[in-house]
């Protein structure tokens, strides 16, 4: 797999499908290069340089673990959170496989996008 540097990359990656877990995110998004692209990030907010560099170790083991999970011609961002310290890594790697099916099923055209306050008033 290839890695997403510039960005760019990762912008446009953010356009794309979203799943979401406890200790990352996941963005995907068609590519036009054949092989899978990957990239990581995570925001300061989540720790000191230590704690975010053991995060993205752990993401890109995951990763790596899941690695014929990930489609070719797609780009993918990992959002790390701070639970990812905590949380045991064969649940990591449980977790990444779920979302990869999640980011790439197919939604239905009466999927929205919902606000989480319930259902609309009628017009």
């Amino acid at each position: 797999m290839r890695r997403l540097t510039k960005r760019s990359q990762f912008q446009r990656a953010a356009r794309g499908n979203r799943a979401g877990r406890s200790a990352f995110g996941l963005q995907a998004i068609a590519a036009p290069q054949p092989d899978a692209g990957i990239g990581f990030t995570v925001t300061k907010k989540t720790g000191n340089s230590p704690q975010r560099n053991r995060i993205k170790r752990r993401l890109r083991a995951a990763v790596t673990a899941c690695a014929r999970d990930f489609q070719p011609a797609h780009d993918y961002v990992l959002v790390g959170k701070r639970e990812a310290l905590s949380e045991p890594f064969s649940k990591l790697v449980a977790d990444l496989g779920a979302t990869l099916v999640r980011v790439h099923a197919p939604r239905s055209p009466n999927d929205h996008k919902s606000s989480g306050r319930g259902p609309r008033k009628p017009k």
